[in-house]
C-alpha cells in the first residue's frame, strides 16, 4: 500500500498518509496536530484546506462548506481528500486562525 508525505505550509509539519485514507485521518491516526478536528464526516467544515500541490481524488463535499468556484481554486475538506502524491495544503477553515496562531514565536 502506497503513502504519501503530506506538508503543511506555515506550520513546519509533514506526515505521511496512506493512499486509502484521508488527508484528515492520516494526520489523527498519527496524533499529529495541524489540521482542525471536527465531524471528520465533512458535516461541520473545520477542515477545509487548500491544495498548493501534488494529486488527490476527493468525495462528495456539501456547497455549504465548500462552493464550486473554491473546488477549482484547491480548496477541500482535508476529511473527504485522498492522496494521490504527496500534497502540500495550507489550512484555511474556520479554526485556521487559532491554528496558525499557536505557531507564532512570543514577542
Amino acid at each position: 500500500m502506497a503513502s504519501f508525505r503530506v506538508t503543511l505550509a506555515e506550520q513546519d509539519e509533514a506526515y505521511d498518509c496512506r493512499e486509502n485514507e484521508s488527508v484528515l485521518h492520516g494526520m489523527a491516526r498519527l496524533g499529529k496536530k495541524g489540521i482542525p478536528l471536527g465531524c471528520r464526516g465533512g458535516g461541520c467544515g473545520v477542515c477545509k484546506v487548500r491544495v498548493l500541490s501534488g494529486e488527490y481524488s476527493r468525495q462528495v463535499m456539501s456547497r455549504c462548506h465548500v462552493s464550486e468556484a473554491e473546488l477549482e481554486a484547491g480548496c477541500v475538506l482535508a476529511c473527504r481528500t485522498f492522496p494521490e502524491s504527496d500534497l502540500e495544503i495550507a489550512v484555511i477553515g474556520k479554526m485556521s486562525k487559532n491554528i496558525l496562531a499557536k505557531r507564532e514565536p512570543s514577542e
